[in-house]
């Protein structure tokens, strides 16, 4: 398993937390990455949580959007914040592709959420990605044969 992959679970367990209990402080943040974090996960898991948190208007907002038949209300506490890193990592993390970013948030969605998780998350993202401009962010570009005469 990647460090970034254990970085993502990090961060989506540091975030259910602050869902689930509110405002935490950052000694509370402190204290959880110091009890649960690896040596080089918690640098990439502790952006992740600061990003998603201080952009999660911005975030959510994007999520209503691509949310056919649902609302943000309605999502799972565990989707949701896997939605949320994930569109994230599709706004802010240009090195990252957006095929790896959704690979990443359907396996957390299996490990984490429900039997449909996986599914419903790579829906909303690839449609999240679609109306962003983003499917093909990372991607190689295809190379152009110049013809010479």
């Amino acid at each position: 398993m990647g460090l970034r992959h254990l970085g993502r679970e990090l961060a989506l367990k540091a975030l259910y937390q602050i869902d689930t209990r509110g405002e935490v402080s950052n000694a509370d943040l402190a204290l959880f990455f110091e009890t649960f974090a690896g040596q080089h996960t918690d640098t990439f898991a502790l952006q992740l949580v600061d990003g998603v948190w201080r952009e999660r208007e911005l975030i959510d907002s994007i999520l209503a959007r691509a949310l056919e038949h649902w609302s943000i209300e309605r999502l799972s506490r565990v989707d949701h914040n896997i939605l949320r890193l994930a569109v994230y990592e599709l706004l802010r993390m240009r090195d990252i592709p957006t095929r790896v970013t959704i690979d990443e948030a359907i396996e957390l969605a299996k490990t984490y959420g429900d039997q449909n998780s996986g599914r419903f998350v790579n829906g909303v993202l690839d449609q999240v990605a679609d109306q962003l401009g983003l499917k093909n962010k990372g991607e190689p570009r295809p190379h152009t044969k110049s013809h010479s005469a």
